[in-house]
């Protein structure tokens, strides 16, 4: 285990608190949600959801050392279409715009929209870390998003940032998606340009998900996150903070919750499938039995060979189940490659588990970890990027990862590249913890750079 990823793996144990303590939230609104999430990743159909002349108010406008800071707040358009999956609070999107007092040209104002990683409340930390020393070093302006469920947008009953349903992600993100393209919309109304979007972590996927629904180039530097968020919550450290009993619970508790919330995602991306075969083909029993989530490697292909199944010198029924396994090993390599539909994989653990329990083997309870493998397959649905629109201009995406991370895994997951091959792809040292804190010139670097490449793709008639 590298420096960084044992630092992200203390971090995250000095911190107690668990998420989504009340489970995953309504069925009924999930499917909801789902079902707008197809309508917002189509940038053709999400672009008609924002009504024309959309109202901002600012609240503030004033210099200070320089530094014109605006704070400004207009109506969260998710409101409009899922009023009920918005607490009060979140309902209004709140914002801090830091822009020079004068720019060096009329055709380049570049502002960056910044939204937040977990944890990131209020405005002060991306101020301090990125707007004013992109502003000093690259007069490059931003707009500081406060995140729904964060900061003034943090319901009463919410504690800190922890969410209370695995709904409430979802439901930020959508949120994000359409308060991105206002502040987009806005700010080329008032001569500002060209728009970029950025956030460290949760906040550089959101932003990522938030560029795909801009129907014209925009800058991308999503900082330390990647193609999806199902690794995040699943496999990496922050795993480990979740409630996976009552998620199990709440799960299998109510047939026809849970059969509503598999017919929410019959078709699981590519990635969610890939993620699903390594998960049976690699997990440790003792991992499973205490924390009910399989987190380290152990080759459960193995485990089922030195059960006894595959010996020599069986008896009859031995045999017989050795050949029933051999046929189902055979199966089950051919399902790999051509399938992605959840249902089927569970079948296929269940006849397993048929085979296991006619041999008087012990079986493995599968279905204890059916709704990880949800989890796992809802979270691919709501945020893997092959899910949504392929940004205008991919080649103006500079994504910034932590060597050793810890939090946002990569593997077994598609690369950025895979999906969007003009993306760009830096690396910084450490794992998630340190590179969040020293490298923040790199990201800023990376946002320059990006935004030098749309100055010189689409403005090199037009700056002064």
């Amino acid at each position: 285990m590298s420096q960084g990823s044992k630092i992200d793996r203390i971090y995250r144990k000095l911190l107690l608190t668990k998420y989504f303590t009340q489970g995953w939230g309504s069925s009924r609104d999930i499917k909801r949600l789902l079902a707008f999430r197809k309508i917002v990743s189509d940038r053709a159909k999400c672009v008609n959801l924002i009504p024309e002349h959309y109202p901002v108010e600012i609240v503030k406008d004033q210099v200070n050392r320089g530094v014109r800071m605006i704070e400004g707040r207009f109506h969260c358009p998710f409101d409009l279409y899922l009023p009920e999956l918005l607490p009060k609070v979140v309902k209004t999107c709140h914002f801090q715009m830091l822009l020079p007092v004068k720019w060096e040209s009329d055709h380049y104002k570049p502002v960056c929209i910044q939204m937040a990683g977990t944890g990131d409340h209020y405005y002060w930390r991306r101020r301090v870390l990125m707007a004013k020393p992109l502003l000093t070093e690259y007069r490059i302006g931003s707009i500081i998003i406060e995140n729904p469920f964060y900061g003034v947008r943090k319901p009463p009953q919410q504690t800190r940032s922890i969410l209370n349903n695995v709904l409430d992600i979802f439901t930020m993100g959508g949120c994000l998606i359409m308060e991105g393209m206002i502040l987009h919309s806005w700010c080329k109304k008032i001569g500002l340009g060209p728009i970029g979007f950025t956030g460290y972590s949760m906040g550089g996927h959101m932003a990522t998900l938030a560029a795909t629904s801009i129907p014209e180039p925009v800058v991308l530097v999503p900082c330390l996150s990647w193609s999806t968020a199902s690794g995040v919550f699943t496999e990496g450290v922050m795993s480990k903070a979740i409630n996976w009993n009552l998620l199990h619970t709440q799960y299998n508790e109510d047939e026809s919750f849970k059969r509503e919330l598999k017919d929410t995602v019959r078709s699981l991306s590519e990635d969610a499938f890939k993620a699903g075969k390594k998960w049976i083909q690699t997990m440790e029993s003792s991992e499973v039995l205490n924390s009910g989530c399989p987190l380290k490697t152990h080759d459960v292909v193995q485990m089922v060979a030195n059960s006894g199944l595959e010996g020599k010198n069986q008896d009859a029924s031995s045999n017989e189940s050795a050949k029933a396994l051999s046929k189902w090993k055979r199966e089950f390599k051919e399902l790999m490659p051509f399938t992605s539909i959840y249902e089927k994989r569970f079948e296929m653990l269940t006849k397993l588990n048929s085979i296991l329990l006619t041999s008087n083997k012990t079986a493995f309870d599968w279905e204890q970890h059916e709704a990880y493998h949800f989890m796992k397959g809802i979270m691919d649905e709501c945020t893997h990027i092959a899910n949504f629109a392929t940004p205008v201009d991919t080649s103006l995406i500079i994504a910034v990862c932590a060597m050793d991370d810890a939090y946002v895994p990569r593997g077994g997951v598609s690369d950025i590249r895979d999906i969007w091959p003009e993306a760009e792809v830096r690396y910084v040292d450490g794992g998630h913890v340190l590179a969040f804190v020293l490298q923040q010139k790199a990201f800023r670097k990376a946002i320059e750079d990006a935004f030098q490449r749309y100055k010189s793709k689409y403005l090199t008639e037009q700056v002064d």
